[in-house]
């Protein structure tokens, strides 16, 4: 990827993040609400962002709110970055964070003996 993407795509992340904390007020996006990757398209008129929430239970509602807000979020995103057009953003839901949640979850439940610490072998 070009260095010019890779800047985008680490400042749109950044930009998104303070706006979905500062600047939305539904309620429903009062949960910890994380962008964790931003990937736009080669001439900048598409971006995907991948959106990660604690509670996984949440997660399709805060995407559907996400989405629904994409033209206020759009604006906000075109008054603080500066790039000769603002993408049309594309929020999916980041399926890596809640596999890790489900394999800690699952961790969790296995009843595994401690090893004693003293024992030489």
């Amino acid at each position: 990827m070009s260095n010019r993407i890779d800047r985008a795509n680490s400042e749109i992340q950044r930009v998104l993040s303070e706006i979905i904390r500062t600047k939305m007020n539904d309620p429903r996006l009062n949960k910890i609400v994380s962008i964790t990757e931003v990937s736009v398209s080669p001439d900048f008129k598409y971006c995907k962002a991948k959106v990660s929430v604690l509670d996984v239970n949440d997660i399709s509602i805060v995407t559907k709110v996400l989405q629904k807000s994409e033209g206020f979020i759009k604006r906000e995103l075109a008054k603080l970055i500066d790039m000769p057009q603002v993408p049309k953003i594309n929020f999916v839901v980041d399926k890596s964070t809640q596999s890790a949640i489900r394999v800690e979850e699952i961790l969790r439940t296995l009843n595994i003996p401690k090893e004693d610490e003293g024992e030489d072998d």
